[in-house]
C-alpha cells in the first residue's frame, strides 16, 4: 500500500490517495485534507463528515450521495454546495474513507 505524509504523519492510502486505515483519521487531519482540496470546514461540513464516518462503521462501505441525503438528512443540493463538483468523492476523502462505489 502506498503512503503519504500529511501534517507530519505517515498515512496509508490507495492509488487514488484515499485513506485505507480508518484509525489513522482524526479531525485535525480532516482539516488538512480539506485544505488540500480547497475547502474550509464549517459546522455543516462536519455534520456530513460525522454522518459518513458513523454510517461507514455501521454499513461497512462508504455511503452514496443518495444515502447521505435520505438517511443523513442532508439535501443533495447542500452537499454540492459544501463539496463542489464531486461531493461524494470529496466528502469521502476528507472523512478518511474509501471512495464510494460508483464514483469515477
Amino acid at each position: 500500500m502506498p503512503t503519504t505524509i500529511i501534517d507530519g504523519h505517515e498515512i496509508q492510502v490507495d492509488a487514488e490517495g484515499f485513506m485505507t486505515e480508518l484509525e489513522e483519521w482524526s479531525e485535525p487531519l480532516a482539516k488538512s485534507l480539506a485544505h488540500q482540496i480547497g475547502l474550509e470546514l464549517t459546522d455543516e461540513h462536519w455534520k456530513a463528515i460525522r454522518f459518513l464516518r458513523s454510517d461507514y462503521r455501521e454499513q461497512g462501505e462508504t455511503a452514496t450521495l443518495r444515502r447521505i441525503s435520505v438517511v443523513g438528512g442532508i439535501p443533495t443540493k447542500e452537499l454540492f454546495a459544501l463539496f463542489p463538483q464531486k461531493p461524494a468523492k470529496k466528502l469521502a476523502y476528507v472523512a478518511g474513507l474509501p471512495k464510494p462505489h460508483g464514483c469515477v
